[in-house]
């Protein structure tokens, strides 16, 4: 039995007539922002106070667009008698955003937390040159990190807090006794 002639072209006229009487969904972008996903990837925010310059960041980066400088600085000793110490002081962090395949290789090896992902997305530039942001653009859009989401009620706790809540457990036990110790063979 072969289709009736045109029924094709009336069911796609229905299909339009269906969507043309439905509410739009179409977000008007300048005047109304759009709804993230609370783990989309806009651009990458540097913490300095974290960053140690160990340029793991920038020696796992697959497309070498991570530009750290950095000198080192001798610390006097902490206590007097101490010896004197060396650390990494940052000079320059820049992230060249032209090259970057936002692929989160350095976020997720920075062992001390220095990077994040940023939701910001508007960094347009009409200059390809421009779009290398140096460490004062990338600390600015630390503040949009949004907050990381709340731990599971049900889940077990993490092992290190465990660890150091036992830790603390069995220090204000021993505080304890020797309390009572000092108690008992105080009084005559």
């Amino acid at each position: 039995m072969s289709p009736i002639p045109g029924s094709g072209l009336a069911k796609g006229l229905a299909v339009t007539l269906r969507t043309m009487t439905k509410k739009t969904v179409t977000a008007q972008y300048p005047d109304t922002q759009p709804e993230l996903p609370p783990r989309s990837r806009g651009v990458i925010g540097l913490f300095e106070e974290n960053c140690t310059v160990c340029m793991l960041c920038a020696r796992e980066c697959p497309d070498w667009c991570i530009y750290i400088d950095s000198h080192k600085e001798t610390v006097p000793p902490a206590a007097p008698g101490g010896r004197e110490r060396s650390r990494n002081v940052l000079d320059r962090f820049a992230i060249d955003f032209s090259l970057c395949m936002y692929c989160g290789i350095c976020i997720e090896v920075c062992p001390f937390d220095a990077l994040f992902w940023s939701p910001e997305f508007e960094y347009a530039e009409t200059d390809i040159h421009e779009l290398t942001h140096e460490r004062d653009k990338l600390r600015e859009w630390m503040w949009t990190v949004p907050e990381p989401p709340a731990l599971d009620p049900g889940a077990e706790e993490p092992k290190e807090i465990a660890a150091a809540r036992k830790t603390a457990e069995k220090l204000a036990a021993q505080q304890a006794q020797q309390a009572q110790q000092s108690e008992e063979g105080g009084t005559p």
